[in-house]
């Protein structure tokens, strides 16, 4: 048998992408009509915006305020993972009826085999044709990508193909136009008139074995475009090539992979193989050990998510204890539920890095939430009696480099197990972590989240705060302030003026029955909120004191006078 017969023909790979995901979530949730401009924000940024709102002028990274300021009719919604997992099962249930098999990259973004649905609907092009159509069906806009490869056929699905010289400002004018009514479009050139309505509606099929020939005109940065197939560092990878010259994929892929394996770390490698068209990670022959799935009976049955999702955390912490053991990490993950009726529901998540104990409870969460609450038809009728996790695909566990101090480590691991027993016990929102914020002083700047929820904070802390106390922070922030006393070097009080000055300088501070001389101080850093409103309004000021014996106090002037906020070591 010669070389050529022996090679196995590569795996096509069908992905599916639905554009701008979390403000088609959002607006569904708000039940708004598509020419309604959507923008979705965390952290006080946009990550996400509808088409009628890009083509006001808004975009990815803009602050709220600006993006309110170029389309004053935005309608702004908060980022909610668990809103966009459970409003996408719909769509991954209408794709699963037509082509089983689906794998979930992230809500918006599915993958599945090409050789069973290319049997069924006898092409690519059918296949592809289909997929759109069941989509539609939800009242959602999709784009259908066919490679090799997972990377490419993403790529592929999110229009990285362009048209070069006058046609593609041609395309790009008509894209723009049409978006400007609230409706996703697409845009095909040809010859004739039929082949132009083909190319149109297929988005993009990559021919077998061209898949790094498709991706050599394209810039670098289409790398780091899907972050379901990139590491959060992926975007730094993108700005290491171009600071060193390198513009195109093809570019990067004309590289030596023994050159890069020598120079980089591994997520410039993995990129690399990305980029000449191969799997991100090679093939391993290791097989998946035994006794690795994990199973919960639940009795009674489970019928709320919150439940569930108790439940699929504690199985989490099980699978990665036996995955631990075994010397191994997910990348692939099967949940499993079977209902009191006899039904199975099953979903399978794929992952750029291997999963860590708080992303599989996050993906079983996202899971279980769409099944019992989502809109889709195959909701199930009985509450849950079984849930499994079983992992598909697993990598050395060296895969997952755990920080020194930090990581995903022991310590860390026994600390989270004891914070979800207590949770268990109380309810989700009774053990809380605090995340950084936004705001002007440390209380405000404190947000309290349940333990296993996505620690994203109300307000961006990177946000220019006028009047915003400098570091160093206080070591002790006081929940209830007490009342204190400042005065003069003679025994008048000591009060911020209305231009946010001191009226005297402070000399001696009395705190109940007990009082310390004032060593120094810094500020006053006054404070002027909601002036728009004479309701809330509040005009205050911080100062910094330091006192005898190295005491030094964080201290807060409002309409009741002076109180302690803060003691610093």
């Amino acid at each position: 048998m010669n070389d050529s017969s022996s090679r196995r023909a590569p795996a096509r790979v069908v992905a599916l992408w639905c554009p701008d995901w979390p403000a088609v979530a959002a607006a569904t949730a708000a039940e708004l009509p598509a020419t309604v401009p959507v923008a979705v924000v965390s952290a006080n940024r946009v990550v996400a915006c509808s088409a009628s709102a890009r083509a006001a002028g808004v975009r990815r990274g803009l602050r709220r305020r600006e993006a309110q300021a170029r389309c004053p009719e935005l309608h702004v919604a908060r980022s909610d993972p668990d809103l966009e997992a459970r409003t996408f099962e719909a769509v991954v249930a209408a794709i699963d009826a037509v082509a089983p098999g689906v794998e979930v990259l992230r809500p918006g973004l599915v993958v599945l085999a090409a050789r069973g649905a290319v049997r069924w609907f006898g092409s690519e092009e059918a296949a592809a044709e289909a997929l759109i159509d069941a989509v539609a069906a939800t009242g959602v806009e999709c784009q259908v990508g066919v490679a090799d490869e997972l990377s490419t056929a993403v790529l592929a699905a999110r229009g990285a193909v362009r048209w070069f010289g006058s046609e593609e400002a041609a395309a790009e004018a008509l894209i723009d136009a049409v978006a400007a009514t609230g409706v996703e479009c697409q845009v095909g050139v040809a010859d004739e008139l039929s082949t132009a309505v083909l190319a149109a509606r297929r988005n993009a099929l990559v021919p077998t074995g061209r898949g790094a020939e498709f991706l050599a005109p394209l810039p670098v940065s289409y790398l780091a475009v899907e972050p379901a197939l990139a590491a959060p560092r992926r975007a730094d990878t993108v700005d290491l090539l171009r600071r060193l010259g390198i513009r195109t994929i093809g570019a990067f892929a004309a590289l030596s992979p023994i050159d890069v394996a020598s120079r980089f770390d591994a997520d410039v490698v993995a990129a690399h193989r990305s980029a000449r068209g191969l799997p991100e990670r090679p093939p391993s022959g290791r097989p998946i050990p035994p006794d690795l799935t994990v199973e919960q009976p639940c009795d009674p049955p489970v019928e709320r998510v919150d439940a569930a999702a108790f439940a699929g955390r504690a199985l989490a912490e099980l699978l990665h204890t036996r995955l631990a053991a075994a010397g191994v990490a997910c990348t692939r993950l099967l949940v499993t539920a079977r209902t009191g009726a006899g039904e199975e529901l099953a979903r399978t998540w794929r992952c750029a890095e291997p999963l860590t104990p708080e992303g599989t409870a996050d993906r079983v969460r996202w899971q279980l939430d769409g099944w019992l609450t989502g809109r889709n038809t195959n909701r199930p009728t009985a509450g849950i009696v079984l849930l499994r996790l079983e992992p598909v695909e697993v990598v050395a566990a060296g895969a997952l480099q755990l920080g020194l101090w930090g990581g995903v480590g022991d310590e860390d691991e026994r600390a989270r197990r004891a914070l979800v027993r207590v949770q268990g016990l109380l309810g989700g929102d009774a053990v809380r972590i605090g995340v950084l914020g936004g705001g002007r002083g440390p209380t405000e700047r404190i947000v309290l989240v349940p333990v296993g929820d996505e620690a994203i904070p109300h307000s961006d802390p990177d946000a220019p705060w006028p009047g915003r106390l400098p570091p160093p922070a206080p070591a002790l922030v006081l929940h209830t302030p007490p009342a204190i006393r400042l005065d003069d070097d003679v025994g008048n009080p000591v009060s911020v003026t209305e231009r946010g000055l001191l009226s005297g300088s402070p000399a001696r501070l009395r705190w109940g029955s007990r009082s310390w001389t004032v060593i120094g101080w810094a500020g006053p850093w006054p404070v002027d909120e909601y002036w728009w409103d004479p309701a809330a309004a509040r005009c205050a000021a911080r100062l910094q004191v330091l006192l005898e014996e190295s005491r030094a106090l964080l201290v807060f002037f409002g309409a009741d006078g002076w109180r302690v906020e803060g003691v610093y070591d």
